[in-house]
């Protein structure tokens, strides 16, 4: 019999021609620029938009751009070639020179406004003008909207220079956060959470910018000296950037009725954003109302997923407003992040976030950014009642929804087929006693011991004997929920089921996590032209689930130090960047 015939799979985009032939600006298509805009995008100082959905601007350029790194996996997934970041146009268009723009690629970038609530109080106090109108993308310009391999991606510069939403700033990121986001990002999502990715990352060694942060060994819980950054942008890459602060800026305009189309422009946004983000799952034929509905549905299914996986792996967003929740369900923005080492359900490492924003408390958190986002879309319904109870009914089953997506985790992470309200509070009990590391706490409990020894390896503190007994006690009934039988009663079933469980959760618990303490040295040296422990740790954290060689293991699968513990810049920080 002849061989079947193989599928074409077309090469890797290798030139910046070839990359430009992938635009296709949706966005820009389909939206209202701000009717105030100049022509050129050369509009980079701080000023009142009061309508459209973007503003044209150009991006500032490094001068004298060093490439530092790239993503080889999302390069993959587009169908880049790796050489494209030797190319001087994608490496000048990337740390931010527009001019090489060839068609059909636009001559322009553009950032967006959007508005900020906290706990679903409206802010305007971070506006310049007090009015909300100033409000927006501070640094962080989109250059190119296009389709790879069938699926359409935004990039934009983090870092880019000075928008009309700068409010006063620079426009610029340093290098520091520039490696924490580019790495963070990447990291994120091979983790399995939905995140936007990192494409490239590049610095500058003539430009500098000047920020606060920590003296060495400081002890201070806030910046203690101002530091010479250099200046460095980040590319990060998503199927949109809409945010729901970007909804509710509109439906603030419309309820006060800022202009005649402000109505308009809310309809129009939301149009948007289930093209773009969720049309595969939203018959277009649909009414639009119905479309709505379906929207705040699959919207609030992400939303819950990801808060989930968030707490999943430890992971603190530091600053979940409404301005920092992507409107798609994915991870945004990568300021006052960390993941948490020693456990504590009040882990926050952000100076600014307090306990509202701290690791435990995210799906209330997610619950107020919802609200934000009914109270907008609730607008686009306000003729028909049908839809309006629909929508209401989503919102008020929000609380309920998102402890059954809690509850589904912990399962998951325990092995577990039900959820166990109480073996699983007694374990967080036992955790905060113990002073466990999470991520290895539950490594090691992947393992289904027998005995307590091995768990104790992920103990910060000596454990006396009655917790000792408190823990095995635990131990012995969690093991007889996932095996159904006691300890004396093994069947030769019951071992085989413990090993697939046991692959189960290592798939489920990762093995290698975020620790501040190890990222830090590598933009410090990275600032020196060494970006070795970059590349380091983009191997660790492209497979987290895996074990890796044992130099790997013995570097980054262990303890905080004593010496990371209430260290500046280490175990909190500013979000200055």
């Amino acid at each position: 019999m002849p061989a079947p015939p193989t599928a074409f799979v077309s090469p890797p985009t290798a030139t910046f021609a070839a990359f430009a032939e992938r635009a296709d600006y949706s966005l820009l298509d389909s939206l209202h620029a701000d009717p105030q805009a100049s022509g050129d995008g050369h509009d980079h100082q701080p000023r009142q938009v009061f309508s459209g959905h973007y503003v044209p601007v150009t991006p500032t350029p490094l001068p004298a751009p060093e490439y530092v790194a790239h993503s080889t996996s999302l390069f993959n997934e587009l169908g880049l070639s790796d050489g494209l970041v030797d190319d001087d146009h994608f490496r000048r268009l990337f740390s931010g020179d527009i001019s090489v723009a060839c068609e059909p690629m636009r001559p322009v970038g553009w950032a967006t406004g959007y508005a900020l609530s906290i706990y679903g109080t409206e802010y305007t106090q971070q506006c310049p003008f007090g009015t909300g109108n100033g409000y927006g993308d501070g640094r962080a310009i989109a250059v190119f909207e296009g389709l790879f391999k069938g699926k359409r991606w935004e990039m934009q510069l983090k870092g880019g220079g000075p928008t009309p939403y700068c409010r006063g700033a620079d426009g610029r990121a340093v290098l520091r956060s520039s490696v924490r986001e580019f790495l963070a990002q990447e990291f994120m999502h091979a983790l399995g959470v939905p995140s936007s990715r990192s494409l490239t990352l590049y610095v500058s060694r003539s430009e500098t910018v000047r920020r606060p942060w920590y003296a060495p060994n400081s002890r201070s819980f806030d910046p203690d000296i101002l530091v010479d950054n250099p200046a460095a942008i980040t590319t990060r890459v998503a199927p949109s950037f809409l945010r729901v602060g970007q909804l509710e800026l509109f439906a603030r305009r419309a309820r006060s009725h800022a202009h005649p189309g402000a109505l308009n422009e809310l309809r129009m946004i939301v149009a948007h954003l289930i093209e773009r983000n969720y049309r595969p799952e939203i018959d277009p034929s649909l009414d639009f109302s119905d479309q709505v509905i379906a929207l705040a549905g699959l919207f609030r299914q992400r939303l819950i997923a990801l808060v989930a996986n968030w707490l999943r792996v430890g992971y603190c967003q530091g600053n979940f407003n409404s301005d920092n929740c992507a409107a798609a369900g994915f991870t945004l923005d990568y300021g006052p992040f960390g993941f948490c080492e020693l456990f504590d359900p009040r882990f926050q490492p952000w100076t600014g976030g307090g306990e509202h924003f701290c690791w435990f408390n995210q799906p209330v958190a997610a619950e107020a950014n919802y609200q934000m986002f009914w109270a907008a879309i609730r607008l686009l319904l306000a003729d028909n009642t049908e839809a309006l109870a629909r929508l209401d009914q989503l919102r008020e089953g929000f609380s309920e929804a998102m402890g059954q997506g809690i509850e589904a985790m912990w399962a998951s992470k325990l092995g577990l087929i039900r959820y166990d309200a109480a073996l699983v509070n007694e374990l967080l009990e036992l955790m905060v006693l113990s002073k466990v590391d999470y991520t290895i706490f539950f490594r090691k409990l992947s393992a289904i011991p027998e005995q307590l020894s091995s768990l104790k390896e992920s103990f910060y503190l000596p454990s006396s004997e009655q917790l000792d007994a408190q823990w095995q006690s635990w131990l012995q009934r969690w093991r007889a929920r996932i095996t159904g039988c006691n300890e004396t009663q093994l069947t030769s079933e019951a071992v085989k089921s413990i090993a697939m469980i046991s692959a189960a959760m290592k798939r489920i618990n990762p093995h290698y996590t975020w620790r501040e303490w190890l990222i830090a040295p590598a933009y410090q040296q990275a600032a020196q032209a060494d970006t070795s422990l970059i590349k380091e740790l983009q191997q660790v954290f492209s497979h987290p689930y895996d074990e890796q060689s044992a130099e790997l293991e013995a570097k980054y699968n262990r303890l905080k130090p004593q010496q990371f513990f209430n260290a500046g810049g280490v175990s909190h920080y500013s979000c200055s960047s």
